[in-house]
């Protein structure tokens, strides 16, 4: 076996107890020094001698090149970490999905790299599938040799491909927001038939594939002959029109066709304004209705989109450990493999706890909005009730975080302790999740004037001042903390409780330098109890 710099005992048992292939990569010998046991059967190896005393100790990776490799390397040295998802072949031939993270560091004047290997799930190749089919879809729609055009109900344009913006002279994504009836003004009458079959039969029509003939504006205000076929599709309860736009310039042979088709469209249009000027009065107060009810409807799509996006995301990760877990446990049979069944134990009921606080979120939510939660002032000694709070909130701290306790109640006060706690709780949690390492969260509390003022301040990443005033609505998640798992619902929950108590909240932030929340929530000062 190769030398190794890695023998003292912590390195020993973190290479032969860890749960998965871990392996040491030494950067100028280019290759692998050490392999944990999991990963020697992983590979399906007989030894770590066995790998390593092979001709060429390397991962078999047949899709992943050796310029690939040396990227990625390059990558892990830059930013301290990186990972990518490929094939790794195994000693008898059979390939697995993985995703191989590379952590670099240096000893004794050395590069190298802890290389880690996860097997892919079942779910995650799934959704790779999926992934490829949408990009082959949007790339058959991209690149189709006719005009295709997605609008809303109301006209406006969503989506359009390349042809479409070639068709009418704009630049890519320029279409986006445009009125449907400023390009192809002869299409109305079907739109018009397509939105009210709708309205009235609350139904879709299928598809109209009777091609029309009519005229388009261009970007330069010339119009074109074109050919115009219509269908129509609802997604999450709204409705969308797709408008085949096929330019027939070339057709048109002489100046007279295209006169005589100008005359034709022209007569059309006059007659189109004039049903929709008698129309008009007898539609007034319908659309107007019809528009408040079209509004309540989009509203509640949108918040269900957004719930189902947001469910299916935070709920994924804790199944995933769950099922790697249930897995792993099964290689554990013996009474001396208890510490590792241990280990998974735990992380299932870590998971099993993160979906239940998530579940949580979203069952206080509908107890809120349904009226429910009502506030029920007890005795309190807000002293102790933080002191048990920041007990709890100690398996959140990453390495070398504090929470630094500044606390001016010193006699029992008249709130609810319930909802104060899951203020609390919620505040400290989201400073923790959005500060970094060796950082200090402060908890300030002070009760005077029979008035309860809480802070706590962050040296988190801060929020944009776009997205602080959005930070109160339901789901929404700031921009810049999209990578980091959550439900947007907290502050909206804190919020809420706050305004339950009679208190306000206010909100102060600078990125990169951290984040201020404040309550001032009024008590009752009892004098007998």
């Amino acid at each position: 076996m190769r030398t190794s710099p890695f023998s003292h005992s912590l390195t020993e048992v973190l290479i032969n107890q860890a749960p998965e292939f871990l392996g040491i990569y030494d950067a100028r010998q280019q290759s692998f020094t050490r392999i944990s046991t999991a990963g020697v059967k992983l590979l399906g190896f007989e030894s770590e001698e066995g790998f390593l005393s092979g001709p060429d100790p390397q991962l078999r990776t047949p899709h992943f090149s050796v310029a690939d490799w040396t990227a990625l390397r390059t990558a892990a040295r830059l930013h301290g970490r990186q990972d990518t998802n490929t094939d790794v072949e195994c000693v008898d031939g059979s390939v697995f999905s993985a995703c191989i993270e590379l952590t670099y560091f240096e000893e004794q004047d050395t590069a190298f790299y802890l290389v880690r290997i996860t097997k892919q799930t079942c779910l995650l190749e799934v959704e790779n599938k999926l992934a490829q089919s949408v990009r082959r879809y949007e790339a058959v729609i991209a690149n189709a040799t006719i005009g295709i055009i997605v609008c809303s109900r109301a006209g406006i344009i969503v989506s359009a491909n390349q042809m479409a913006h070639r068709q009418f002279g704009y630049p890519t994504e320029e279409l986006n927001g445009q009125l449907i009836e400023d390009l192809v003004p002869g299409a109305t009458d079907h739109y018009e038939r397509l939105r009210d079959n709708f309205v009235t039969r609350h139904q879709v029509d299928a598809m109209n594939a009777q091609r029309h003939e009519t005229q388009a504006r261009h970007r330069d205000g010339i119009m074109f002959p074109v050919e115009v076929s219509l269908c129509c599709f609802s997604l999450d309860d709204e409705l969308y029109i797709v408008s085949y736009v096929l330019d027939t310039t070339s057709k048109k042979d002489s100046d007279q066709a295209l006169v005589a088709h100008r005359l034709r469209v022209e007569r059309l249009n006059i007659e189109l304004e004039q049903k929709v000027a008698d129309r008009t009065g007898a539609l007034t107060t319908t659309l107007a209705e019809l528009a408040k009810a079209l509004a309540a409807e989009k509203k509640l799509g949108e918040l269900k989109s957004l719930f189902v996006s947001l469910a299916s995301h935070e709920f994924r990760s804790p199944l995933t450990v769950v099922l790697s877990s249930a897995s792993l446990l099964e290689q554990y049979p013996t009474f001396e493999q208890q510490p590792q069944r241990q280990l998974h134990v735990d992380r299932i009921r870590q998971s099993v706890h993160h979906l239940n606080n998530i579940l949580e979120e979203f069952l206080s939510v509908a107890r809120i909005e349904e009226g429910r939660i009502l506030a029920h002032p007890k005795r309190v000694s807000v002293a102790a009730l933080l002191l048990d709070i920041v007990a709890d909130v100690q398996g959140l701290l990453k390495t070398g975080q504090t929470i630094v306790r500044e606390i001016n109640c010193p006699e029992p006060v008249w709130l609810d302790p319930s909802l104060l706690r899951k203020i609390i709780v919620n505040l400290l949690s989201n400073a923790l999740k959005y500060s970094g390492e060796n950082s200090v969260v402060t908890l300030r509390v002070d009760c005077s004037n029979n008035t309860l003022t809480l802070k706590v301040i962050d040296q988190g990443i801060g929020i944009s001042a776009a997205d602080q005033a959005h930070l109160f609505e339901r789901f929404f998640r700031a921009r810049d903390v999209a990578y980091v798992s959550g439900t947007g619902l907290g502050l909206y929950i804190v919020a809420k409780y706050s305004e339950m108590m009679g208190g306000t909240i206010d909100l102060q932030s600078t990125l990169e330098v951290g984040t201020t929340v404040t309550l001032h929530i009024p008590y009752e000062d009892h004098l007998t109890y």
